[in-house]
């Protein structure tokens, strides 16, 4: 059993009698240096992290195994901590955590912000593009920093976004005899936080010059880098509603494009995963600088051509292919990867595709749509409308059986797509 203990800048003095208990029971104290100075002397070997830490996390839990571990962390362990990377690297029943008062609730309570309103973004580990995605006007985002220079980098990005409005309160060393704050806006920013211990409180407030962009399915397609190899806002819109993305799903975006499918997938939910196969670097390199403008830096970008590119990723939840359908074995790899459950979403634009996408539904049936869409345009002086090519959009969900719904019998899934198709 690992012990994850939560302490605060206020060091000692305010841990509670059972978190005191573990500390001075341990064999083994581990932390980062910050935290382990935190604590009196005591018998414990004192372990600080390496870095970087998380390859060498299963190592050192290999180490010391079989002795009392105790583990320091900042605050609540759960809240963008260590106690949650211990519980997926050894499970729940071998990680106890005694926490802390997280950083959020401190700052909440010094800004008097109800902490159910708060979104909240952390840049420890992580690239500072993953705020974009939380910049919305009139929202109110806690920053966790990762040093002293965290303040300027979040006002840089939302200046950049056409946020310079916006508000900032910096927070240092919450809950310590040091704590401090300080406040300004984005656009006349200038200092540093006082330590490296930092939260940074923003309310978003949009500039004149701002373009926001809502979290729901269909975003405007000036909003993506491309060279015309994008899934149009409309078409998006419909193929996202079928692919259906819940929680913690992975999406394969197969001949992604600009990635929009695949962004939009990340934006539905933290949680959402997604991989996006791209044949070309220039677009595979487009994809990524999306990813970033639009908040999903986690976004996993495959350069190579499918089906062959597709060994070796994790089994999907929802595939998308929106180009590639007519490529020997690519739908039939698809559909195999696919779980029970899983949905599998396929565009065509071209007759060849179509009769792909029509040979597919004959044989497995789900959902089958074509979309055609006309947009308002200057005819002189006068407006008339322009017509986009029409788009068929096949979907399916796999389940552990699927009918056959032309000769009504009952066809395992995969070998439907396998041996039929």
């Amino acid at each position: 059993m690992i012990t994850v203990v939560g302490i605060g800048a206020d060091g000692w003095d305010g841990l509670t009698g059972p978190a005191r208990d573990a500390i001075s029971a341990a064999g083994v104290l581990m932390g980062g240096r910050r935290q382990l100075d935190l604590v009196p002397p005591s018998r414990a070997e004192r372990v600080a992290w390496p870095s970087p830490l998380l390859p060498a996390l299963p190592g050192l839990m290999e180490t010391y195994a079989g002795r009392e571990v105790c583990v320091l962390a900042s605050g609540d362990p759960m809240f963008h901590g260590i106690g949650s990377t211990l519980v997926r690297l050894l499970g729940a029943g071998r990680v106890r955590v005694l926490p802390h008062v997280s950083s959020l609730a401190l700052a909440c309570a010094r800004l008097g912000w109800p902490a159910e309103e708060v979104a909240v973004v952390s840049l420890v580990g992580r690239p500072p593009a993953a705020l974009n995605a939380a910049v919305l006007p009139g929202r109110r985002v806690l920053v966790l920093g990762s040093g002293r220079d965290s303040p300027a980098v979040v006002a840089g990005l939302l200046t950049g976004r056409g946020y310079g409005p916006s508000r900032l309160s910096v927070l240092s060393d919450l809950g310590a005899p040091a704590e401090a704050a300080l406040h300004g806006t984005a656009e006349e920013w200038t200092a540093s936080a006082p330590s490296a211990l930092n939260v940074i409180a923003v309310e978003c407030v949009a500039g004149p010059h701002a373009e926001p962009l809502p979290l729901v399915p269909g975003l405007p397609d000036t909003a993506y880098e491309h060279d015309g190899q994008l899934t149009k806002r409309e078409v998006r819109a419909v193929s996202l509603s079928r692919l259906a993305p819940l929680p913690g799903e992975l999406l394969w975006d197969v001949g992604a494009g600009a990635g929009s499918i695949a962004i939009e997938w990340l934006r539905c939910d933290p949680s959402c995963r997604a991989v996006a196969v791209e044949s070309r670097a220039d677009r595979a390199a487009a994809i990524r600088r999306n990813a970033d403008a639009l908040g999903v830096p986690s976004l996993r970008v495959v350069e190579g051509r499918a089906p062959a590119a597709l060994d070796g990723l994790p089994e999907p939840g929802a595939v998308f292919v929106g180009g590639g359908a007519t490529v020997p074995g690519l739908l039939e790899r698809c559909w195999d990867a696919l779980r029970p459950g899983g949905r599998l979403v396929i565009n065509a634009v071209t007759v060849e595709s179509e009769a792909v996408v029509a040979g597919w539904y004959g044989r497995l049936g789900g959902d089958l749509v074509r979309l055609s869409v006309q947009r308002g345009s200057p005819v002189g002086g006068f407006t008339g409308w322009r017509a986009m090519m029409p788009v068929t959009v096949w979907s399916i969900t796999k389940e552990d059986r699927v009918a056959d719904h032309r000769e009504g019998r009952a066809v395992t899934g995969c070998a439907a797509g396998r041996d039929e198709a």
